[in-house]
């Protein structure tokens, strides 16, 4: 095992994190073997080497209508192992076309090292608090094996979506 592995893996092996001030706890009940993950509910402020597997449900552009429909960014909807947890992330113009090919919706996908910042009132669609921002170290992979128990079919049912 590398060096570099074996820092990651004592990364998430620590219970308790502390970033920008908040506590987290990384559940060993999420994690399973080959994918380690955290859930929405643990995630935790700032830049970090966390990482969500999860659902991926939809896609669109993101658009400043005061701009003449200047195109900003994609948009993507999350979905987490438990029913109706929904997060939003947000890749911005300059990385948009880097990511848009690892961008399939209903499959399940791993992505790893993002920012996690609270989301602004302006630009909440879900009901959780944070936002997963891509930067430029994130890595987005669909899961082929091993994946998380996902049921892609609740999103129907999902009442976490703002109108």
């Amino acid at each position: 095992m590398s060096v570099g592995r074996l820092s990651v893996r004592k990364d998430w092996e620590s219970e308790r994190k502390t970033v920008q001030g908040i506590k987290c706890r990384i559940h060993s009940s999420n994690r399973r073997l080959g994918v380690r993950h955290s859930t929405f509910e643990s995630l935790c402020l700032g830049r970090s080497s966390q990482s969500i597997a999860s659902g991926f449900l939809r896609f669109w552009d993101s658009l400043n209508f005061k701009k003449d429909r200047e195109f900003v960014g994609i948009t993507v909807l999350f979905l987490d192992e438990k029913v109706n947890s929904v997060i939003h992330g947000f890749t911005p113009v300059g990385r948009a076309n880097h990511y848009m090919p690892s961008l399939k919706a209903d499959s399940i996908v791993k992505v790893d090292r993002f920012e996690v910042a609270r989301c602004s009132s302006m630009y909440k669609i879900t009901d959780h608090p944070f936002l997963i921002r891509f930067i430029s170290l994130t890595i987005i992979d669909e899961v082929i094996t091993d994946a998380p128990e996902i049921n892609l079919q609740s999103r129907l049912d999902c009442s976490t979506i703002s109108k």
